[in-house]
């Protein structure tokens, strides 16, 4: 793995660059850095035109939209916080106590924390943002699986795995080839006809699984207004988070 750097004015984004027994190049942005993987059978000059224009890429990204990109500072919630989750509020009480591990439960609308005296202050947000995705997770999900069964068959009408939540930072949603659904509870914070769709895009991938354009039509015929979906997911992803 080589190590460089993309400066854009005084922000400088590390490039994680590796040369693997892959077929083709690939690159992405991430919550730590720019990733690219390149074909470790190419020359030395294909290398370098790749790792060029993939660079050029990720620099032309960051400068259009710098702000999705940008690390987000985790929220903090104190004790008597109010969380506002998908039509419902949740109250926040947060106790300390001596011992290894953060446990946190749901009861009665109020999300109670026991938080560990010896984390550290820089991890307690993390710690409770991840706590609490778990609680309203285990609530929501009886109607989660609800939706996605109803969706699929009314539409789809494929064999369903598990259908579960996940705390998902870099994606709304995944499915695999057993059929298994994971929807990121980041989605709660989005209005109901948004989950919806990107229940219907992860059933579609289980017909198409890619994004090809009998992928889109299936999604399309599903729900023919989900490009507005596309952009509110787009307008207001550094929104949805704990």
């Amino acid at each position: 793995m080589e190590l460089d750097h993309i400066a854009i004015g005084e922000n400088r984004y590390p490039v994680h660059i590796y040369y693997e027994n892959r077929h083709s190049t690939r690159a992405y942005i991430g919550k730590k850095g720019i990733y690219i993987r390149i074909p470790q059978y190419l020359g030395t000059r294909e290398r370098s035109d790749q790792l060029a224009r993939l660079k050029g890429w990720a620099e032309s990204t960051l400068r259009k939209n710098p702000e999705r990109h940008r690390p987000r500072a985790p929220r903090e919630y104190h004790d008597g916080d109010t969380l506002a989750l998908g039509g419902r509020q949740y109250h926040i009480s947060v106790i300390y106590k001596d011992k290894k591990g953060s446990s946190a439960r749901l009861r009665d609308g109020c999300i109670e924390f026991a938080l560990s005296s010896r984390l550290p202050p820089d991890r307690e947000p993390h710690v409770m943002a991840t706590l609490m995705s778990r609680c309203v997770a285990a609530e929501r999900l009886p109607k989660l699986r609800e939706k996605i069964e109803e969706i699929n068959a009314r539409t789809f009408r494929q064999e369903l795995g598990k259908i579960s939540f996940k705390y998902n930072k870099s994606s709304w949603g995944s499915c695999s080839a057993r059929g298994n659904i994971n929807i990121s509870t980041r989605l709660l914070f989005a209005p109901d006809d948004v989950l919806e769709y990107v229940c219907v895009h992860e059933l579609a991938h289980l017909k198409e699984l890619n994004h090809s354009a009998r992928f889109w039509a299936l999604v399309e015929k599903a729900m023919p207004d989900f490009r507005e979906k596309e952009l509110w997911l787009k307008d207001n992803r550094n929104n949805c988070w704990f």
